[in-house]
């Protein structure tokens, strides 16, 4: 007998694999990489690494499906709506309950194991989001949720007597604490993430998504931008990225494509910013005055700042005054 785990790389779907695989059934992992994975907020890989290394600790094979450009079209517009944030937490279920039966079929796996909890997440681990995600993913009675199973109505793997019920777990509400004592018993240690989540659920940054939606701009290089720095909005075709330390105004450089601009203060501390979009003299202006506000004036009133474009070799320089507060705030996401 054979099962597909959706492993996140968090504590759940850890020791849900893991009260399976002890029943002696063949068990493959599978992960969904998308950019919005709590984990390592700023790593394009999302939680991969962090289930790689789950996968390696269980003695299983993993599979990593990227499944980035079909969840922007869900964030753009979910059929169950979104979240506290931007998040389309019960479509981006069935898209990944769709693509891992799919797998399950390709593999000749029989059920689907998952490390929910019912009650855990408000909006996609109640019943009845329960019931919609198996339901319109066409896998009702085929996926086992092995820490609330006693819960929940039998699945086909319990009736049939793939696994026994007896060993499964009736897990509830949003508290860690089994969790973590049960992860004791089975001597599963340093598993990365325990809670799991994501980032469309962080207020500012679900701001941010709604704003690359508004003007059309969702794709994978402006989200990695989303992670990082100050973002201000001064059109629907110009935007500023002011990096908030030195990590991040690298990141800012080794995102920026080949016309955007990179904006930096020449003698004095302070960050770097990415400009995209069609600027303007007074914009470029403005920019500059922008990364001077952040910058340490050391006493000064005026400040040069440099910038170019991209592709670029040659910088050109202004000299500047810092933007006033009230100006700033009118324009940050």
């Amino acid at each position: 007998m054979k099962a597909v785990a959706l492993i996140s790389g968090g504590l759940d779907s850890t020791l849900a694999t893991k009260l399976i695989r002890d029943q002696n059934i063949e068990v493959i992992a599978l992960n969904f990489q998308t950019p919005f994975c709590l984990c390592n907020r700023r790593a394009s890989s999302g939680c991969l690494n962090h289930s790689a290394q789950v996968a390696n600790n269980l003695g299983i094979e993993l599979k990593v499906i990227n499944i980035t450009e079909d969840f922007f079209q869900i964030i753009k517009n979910p059929q169950h709506g979104y979240g506290s944030g931007m998040n389309p937490c019960i479509d981006c279920r069935i898209l990944k309950f769709r693509k891992a039966r799919e797998f399950m079929r390709k593999i000749g796996a029989a059920f689907i194991i998952t490390g929910e909890v019912l009650g855990q997440r408000p909006m996609s681990q109640h019943r009845r989001a329960l019931n919609i995600i198996d339901k319109e993913s066409q896998l009702e009675g085929l996926v086992l949720r092995p820490l609330s199973a006693r819960l929940l109505s039998q699945t086909i793997p319990e009736k049939e007597g793939w696994v026994s019920r007896d060993r499964l777990l009736n897990f509830s509400g949003r508290t860690r604490k089994p969790q973590i004592e049960l992860a004791k018993q089975l001597d599963i240690k340093d598993y990365p993430c325990p809670a799991g989540g994501c980032l469309l659920t962080d207020s500012g940054f679900a701001k941010r998504i709604k704003d690359l939606i508004t003007y059309e701009e969702l794709n994978l290089n402006n989200v990695e931008i989303l992670k990082i720095g100050r973002h201000f909005r001064f059109s629907k075709d110009v935007k500023l990225v002011v990096g908030r330390n030195e990590k991040e105004n690298d990141r800012l450089f080794n995102l920026a494509k080949d016309y955007d601009y990179l904006f930096r203060p020449l003698e004095i501390k302070g960050p770097a910013a990415l400009g995209r979009g069609v600027f303007s003299e007074e914009l470029i202006k403005l920019s500059c005055r922008i990364v001077l506000r952040y910058s340490d004036l050391d006493g000064k009133v005026k400040a040069d700042i440099v910038y170019k474009k991209s592709l670029e070799k040659e910088e050109r320089m202004l000299k500047v005054l810092p933007v006033e507060d009230s100006e700033l705030l009118s324009l940050r996401i």
